[in-house]
């Protein structure tokens, strides 16, 4: 038994395929090597282990935005949770709007180069001719004695050493005062937050986030995650309880994370009324401030003072937006375990589109992402108008899109609309699917896209959406610069972050969805995935072992591929053969034609065609003779060939021959075009190419006889040249037979 296994792995290990021996394949091995190996943390099922533990921080601020010098200075008191088996000498805190002060390590860093015919805004994000202060001042950092903390700041992050170690289950409490100048959003590039100011009617509206210095998040992969914030990388952050009170001009209404507390003392009783009515008007919006209401509102600049108070629970941020410019709608959205409140503040600058469109697109963000992985746990979903980009915080989203004049473009609207459901989306992934923006961008970016599209395409079905076509141009490109997905987030080149974050990782999921998982399997494990990471910090790892072990699907080749290279799919068709099968009873050899092979008795002839001819020539033969006894070896059981010759008798048989050229190996759709004009197609998996990652051979029955034979005919997996996917293949006019007509021609 041995010997017979020996001699039948031998045989493998150096087989070949049309007399070349293959050299060593790997992109069917294993990812275990490149991903974080599973422990008592994190499992090798993908899900959370026994032992997992994140941190938490309760915040408690007080703030103030001081309209007057466009500042905003805040005290707040921290409560952190060490959940980790590590005891703590000091904690890391986070202070992005650090990043912003001119000579910090990322100025300049992600467009440096000049060019003719520059603009002065461009100039200004190379130079900053224009300075404009930034940055936080910090006034005291104290323990909950009321004692001195020693800090040390370092960029974007700040070193809390604490008075007393953090063992490992206990809790410390610390407060921290700051202030920090609001920057102008026109002035920088990437502009998250900041105000945007409207000469016209002389007002602000300001957009208020990564504003009070945050925790960094600690955890068991890498301890402190205190990579600096260099912009393109966004953030990580631990959850936990928020109780915010916001000191604003008395005429001016906020939008913010969480539930607000004290409506009685900052809404007028019309507007109270109003939402009453939103919460049972799951049919439209209503308006709690109208178009007459903002316009009368713009105009009276109060000096008074008027603080709202909101709560948020189990959230990993909190932001709000603030401004006498506001309209303000709602409408209830019915869940199957919760109802929330869509809302959306705009100014009259929006309209009419942001007042049509805005809350709807809210709501159907609402439901198709509910539906693809858990309800929406918290309590409103806010959309905030901004002059350009989104961005996404717990609840409360600051989204680009605004018609020039009243009026706006198709394309435009669909951009605008898109944009909400894509930054409404990102409450899912990351801020409660909590990946690690800074390190892993894709995690949030890319499973937010796949859910965003899958939103346009059932609710938007007129609007364009992202397919597997979309990522073609970003994958054929040049392999010299191209990076892979599994980069870190502000390592990506500027002119691939889109394609690399967004679009790549929302294509490789719609083909494991579509065409290599399927739907319904597909659609389980993703809601797995949803479910197991809710409220925690899941990594790549994770979600590549819950897919496959919800899934029962050996997904690594496809991981590897499409995740870990910059390879592309590329399959050329490179040949077919047509073979037809017919008795011929004979002991004689046939003459007709010496190229032909002998002829068994009782055998069957098959006829072969190449690719020079296309099918135009009809079969040429080969033999099928009836088995030797010698070929079964010690089988005492024989098939029954004359039953398996009346199957394929008067059959057509098809052997076609498949190049990797692109060096992606991916599942193969075959279409059947036949004479009669129908259609058939095939799917082969993408485990045909495990003996042979270069080229396959693959043979068909077919009742019909083919007139066209085509690869990926629905472009289902992103084939960057489409001109080597057909058989028989269109003669290509080569340059130099271009020349030679041209030549003649004159």
């Amino acid at each position: 038994m041995k010997s017979l296994l020996f001699s039948f792995l031998m045989l493998f290990s150096v087989s070949s395929i049309k007399g070349q021996t293959q050299p060593w394949q790997g992109k069917f091995e294993p990812i275990d090597n490149m991903i974080k190996p599973p422990n008592t943390y994190r499992t090798a099922s993908g899900a959370p282990g026994r032992d997992y533990w994140q941190q938490r921080a309760d915040y408690k601020i007080k703030a103030t935005l001081n309209e007057s010098n466009n500042t905003i200075s805040g005290e707040e008191t921290i409560t952190y949770y060490n959940n980790s088996p590590d005891d703590l000498s000091y904690l890391w805190i986070q202070l992005e709007q650090n990043v912003n002060k001119k000579g910090n390590e990322d100025f300049g860093s992600i467009n440096n180069s000049i060019k003719e015919g520059m603009t002065s805004r461009q100039m200004q994000f190379l130079t900053r001719a224009i300075d404009f202060p930034a940055g936080y001042s910090i006034k005291y950092v104290k323990d909950s004695e009321g004692n001195n903390i020693k800090t040390m700041v370092n960029n974007t992050m700040m070193k809390v050493k604490l008075n007393t170690h953090l063992k490992s289950g206990e809790s410390t409490s610390f407060s921290i005062a700051w202030s920090y100048p609001i920057t102008d959003r026109s002035m920088y590039l990437l502009s998250r937050e900041g105000y945007e100011y409207f000469p016209a009617d002389d007002n602000t509206v300001y957009l208020i986030a990564h504003w009070f210095p945050r925790m960094a998040v600690y955890n068991d992969t890498e301890g402190w995650q205190n990579q600096q914030f260099q912009k393109l990388g966004e953030f990580a952050l631990e959850f936990g309880d928020y109780d915010v009170e916001i000191t604003v001009p008395e005429d001016h209404i906020i939008a913010a994370t969480g539930l607000l507390q004290n409506s009685e003392s900052v809404l007028t009783k019309t507007q109270r009324k109003r939402m009453d009515e939103a919460r049972k008007s799951f049919d439209k919006p209503v308006m709690i401030i109208t178009q007459e209401e903002a316009k009368a509102n713009e105009k009276q600049k109060s000096k008074k003072q008027k603080t709202w108070k909101f709560k948020a629970k189990n959230v990993r941020d909190f932001a709000f937006a603030s401004s006498r410019k506001f309209m303000w709608d709602a409408q209830a959205v019915k869940l199957p375990t919760n109802t929330v409140m869509a809302m959306s503040f705009y100014p009259k600058e929006g309209l009419p589109v942001w007042q049509e469109a805005s809350t709807k697109a809210v709501m159907h963000a609402l439901e198709v992402y509910s539906e693809a992985t858990f309800d929406y746990p918290y309590p409103v979903a806010i959309s905030v108008n901004t002059s350009n980009i989104g961005m996404e915080f717990p609840m409360i989203s600051f989204n680009g899109g605004r018609p020039k004049n009243g009026k706006i473009s198709n394309a435009a609207k669909q951009g605008m609309i898109g944009t909400i459901i894509h930054e409404v989306g990102h409450n899912w992934f990351p801020m409660i699917v909590s990946s690690d923006e800074r390190k892993w961008m894709w995690m949030d970016e890319g499973l937010n896209t796949f859910l965003h599209q899958r939103t346009v395409a059932e609710r938007y079905p007129d609007f364009n959406s992202v397919t597997p076509k979309s990522i073609v141009p970003f994958m054929s490109g040049d392999k010299n610069i191209l990076r892979p997905i599994m980069t870190t987030s502000d390592s990506e080149l500027m002119s691939q972050f889109g394609a690399n974050f967004y679009l790549k990782p929302t294509v490789g999921l719609q083909m494991l969805r579509n065409s290599i998982i399927g739907k319904e399997l597909f659609d389980e494990a993703f809601k797995e995935y949803a479910n197991r990471w809710k409220y925690k910090h899941p990594n790549p790892g994770d979600l590549f072992r819950t897919l496959e072990d919800a899934t029962a699907t050996d997904l690594d080749w496809f991981y590897r591929g499409w995740f870990f290279t910059t390879d592309h799919v590329d399959m050329e068709l490179s040949n077919v053969k047509w073979f037809k099968v017919y008795e011929k009873n004979s002991n004689i050899e046939d003459q007709s034609n010496s190229s032909k092979i002998k002829i068994e008795t009782s055998g069957k002839s098959i006829q072969s065609q190449g690719q020079s001819e296309g099918f135009s020539n009809g079969p040429e033969t080969i033999t099928v003779s009836t088995t030797p006894d010698a070929a079964y070896g010690q089988f005492l059981s024989r098939i029954d060939e004359p039953q398996l010759r009346k199957q394929l008798s008067g059959k057509n048989i098809y052997e076609i021959t498949i190049k990797n050229v692109g060096g992606l190996v991916m599942p193969i759709t075959v279409e059947w075009v036949f004479v009669d004009g129908s259609k058939e197609i095939n799917t082969i998996p993408a485990e045909v190419w495990r003996r042979n990652e270069y080229e396959i051979q693959k043979t068909f029955i077919k009742e019909k006889e083919v007139k066209e034979v085509n690869l990926d005919p629905n472009f289902e997996f992103a084939d960057t040249n489409q001109e080597n996917n057909s058989f028989p293949k269109v003669k290509q006019q080569s340059d130099f037979d271009s020349f030679k007509e041209k030549k003649g021609n004159n």
